[in-house]
């Protein structure tokens, strides 16, 4: 496996092999006729796992936690003492084999800050001496005037200069479509520049923009937030309480210590250790194939739990970015009117000129060849198309007759004709086709409660909410502020957040689950969250609520038939009727029967014809 794996997963496979091979070592001179030879091998495998444990049982006990690995230690412990050295290292083998399968149900595929951190920029292009120079971004003064290239990222908040500019600022406010900003408006620091070259007069130093604040919020919220609870220990004190009275029954019965250990080795709770992460691993392998990447078996456990539901808007609920949804000529067909604003966006990169040109792909419409393309910053493109003068853009910058104003969420890109009003094409970021139905489905998993919460404006906002019948709207929110929410939200129990850009990673970090959709988001929102969509489908995240609801009650269904069939061996073995190995080779039965059925999360039902055929696309 050419996979890279963490140190911690590293440790633990080899504190696995260690047992592991004292094991098939104390074998092999067991049966060469050298039994004291095999006793302290199999001591030896016992030693150094069952120093680790007890490095942890302290650590967990600090803590005030109180797990069921404490009874294996008990189990090595008295098998060491007593001299069963095989029955010993088989506990151990169990142990350190479990705890090194969870360690890869948990290994963790991100670096929180990585994404952040790579996307802001490093060096900027400030005026000085007459010409330019390229200066570190922490060197950055107020009062410096910066040159901001097509596609940079603006390494400060700023005040525009020169030419206009025209921004993208998806992964700050959520704004699906660019906003053209005229000279002397102040603009943020990580909008991306998306017209042409313009200048930037830097208001406050790097460390205290905007978009410097977005990664201090991230590392806050990753500090802040506490640890999730294995599922294995849920059952750790009563079954604890139980082995330990059904333990210092058996001694004090017979006096035998060995009677005692027999008991201890069977109630080594590897059911629990190994179940658990079994069916996790199993239900997180499920969800990869569905194009759902769960970052940890912790957060795969808390999925069924959650309540209540944060979702930005633009590119979540939303497709998150602009498409055709009306044409308005003034005379003529609508389609006529498309392909001549069609046919001069072609000569355009702009957004809008992009969603005009496959509008006209998608209605099959055969576009000119444009002559003569100039594009205005904030204003709009010109040209000629078949030998007229033809112009989209802003309304109140390039068309002659004023029209109704669209309504909230709705651009209006006007189109002239030799200088004559030609009619209008409205644009808007449409709210997914798939999105009311998983809305849907993730109440039917228990999510009580779904919360809009986007960078928008307030009437944009409302109309999305009221469209899918969602319970709150938390319009205008900064990265702070869609912080706060998460806060405010937790009083109805577990929160998943939803969302796709740097605004949104803070609060996917803050989030008891952060779900990010890596197809159309920020990378740092893929860093910052939990969950990651590589499939551009919101319904992904209810197919992985339900892949973890059945995953965990497989987990609970095995657990539970574990411990009923070692609670029967720890009887038998009070009884006298298993030794200290026998209750090992038993428990190693007992194993093998919940890790076999632990592994049907891996199955589930088969999707629907049409469900396929969606997959297939997708």
């Amino acid at each position: 496996m050419a996979l890279a794996l963490e140190a911690e997963e590293r440790r633990a496979l080899l504190l696995a092999a260690w047992p592991a091979t004292a094991l098939l070592a104390g074998a092999a001179a067991w049966l060469s006729g050298r039994p004291d030879a095999a006793h302290w091998l199999w001591m030896a495998g016992v030693v150094p796992v069952l120093a680790a444990l007890l490095l942890t049982i302290v650590q967990s006990l600090q803590r005030g936690d109180f797990g069921l690995d404490i009874i294996a230690g008990f189990a090595m412990g008295g098998a060491l003492a007593t001299g069963e050295a095989l029955a010993g290292c088989v506990v151990a083998l169990m142990l350190s084999g479990g705890q090194a399968l969870e360690s890869y149900a948990q290994r963790r595929a991100r670096h929180e800050m990585t994404a952040l951190l790579a996307r802001m920029p490093r060096e900027a292009s400030v005026y000085a001496d007459g010409g330019l120079e390229t200066r570190p971004i922490a060197a950055l003064q107020p009062g410096d005037r910066i040159l901001v290239r097509a596609g940079e990222v603006l390494p400060v908040d700023g005040v525009v200069a020169g030419a206009a500019a025209s921004l993208d600022e998806s992964a700050l406010t959520g704004e699906s479509l660019p906003v053209d900003y005229a000279p002397g408006a102040e603009v943020e620091s990580g909008a991306t520049n998306v017209g042409r070259a313009f200048d930037l007069v830097a208001l406050r130093p790097a460390a205290e923009s905007t978009y410097a604040g977005v990664v201090r919020l991230v590392e806050s919220a990753r500090r802040s937030r506490a640890p999730m609870s294995r599922l294995a220990d849920r059952y750790a004190l009563g079954f604890l309480a139980l082995t330990a009275a059904l333990t210092a029954a058996a001694w004090a019965a017979t006096g035998d210590p060995r009677r005692a250990l027999a008991v201890l080795v069977v109630a080594t709770p590897c059911p629990l250790i190994l179940a658990v992460p079994v069916a996790i691993v199993a239900g997180m392998s499920r969800c990869a194939r569905r194009g759902v990447l769960v970052k940890s078996a912790a957060v795969f456990e808390a999925l069924p739990r959650l309540r209540a539901l944060l979702i930005d808007k633009t590119g979540t609920l939303t497709t998150g970015r602009p498409h055709v949804m009306a044409i308005e000529p003034t005379q003529g067909a609508g389609h006529d009117l498309l392909r001549l604003a069609a046919s001069l966006a072609q000569g355009s990169q702009h957004v809008v000129s992009r969603a005009l040109v496959e509008a006209a792909a998608a209605a099959r419409l055969k576009l000119a060849t444009p002559v003569g393309v100039v594009e205005t910053a904030g204003v709009g493109v010109a040209g000629q198309i078949e030998g007229r003068d033809i112009a989209i853009g802003r309304p109140d910058a390039i068309a002659i007759a004023a029209a109704a104003p669209p309504p909230p969420g709705v651009v209006a890109v006007a189109v002239t004709s030799d200088g004559a009003y030609a009619g209008r094409l409205l644009l808007s970021d449409a709210v997914r086709p798939e999105a009311a139905a998983t809305l849907r489905r993730l109440r039917d998993e228990g999510l009580q409660r779904i919360l809009l919460v986007t960078g928008d404006n307030a009437a944009v906002a409302r109309h999305v909410a009221e469209e899918l019948k969602l319970d709150e709207v938390v319009a205008e929110a900064t990265p702070a502020g869609k912080l706060e929410a998460v806060t405010r939200a937790r009083s109805l129990g577990p929160v998943l957040m939803v969302g796709d850009g740097v605004n949104d990673a803070p609060a996917l970090a803050a989030a008891d689950v952060g779900v990010a959709i890596a197809a159309r988001g920020a990378a740092a929102a893929s860093e910052a969250a939990d969950v990651i969509l590589v499939a551009d489908r919101l319904d992904r995240i209810a197919d992985a609520i339900g892949v973890a609801r059945r995953a965990r009650s497989i987990a609970v269904q095995s657990v539970l038939i574990g411990l009923s069939l070692s609670m029967a061996g720890m009887i038998a073995a009070a009884l006298g009727h298993l030794t200290p190995l026998a209750g090992a080779l038993l428990q190693e039965a007992i194993d093998v029967a919940v890790v076999l059925n632990a592994l049907r999360a891996l199955g589930g039902p088969k999707p629907s014809a049409a469900e396929a055929a969606a997959n297939e696309a997708a």
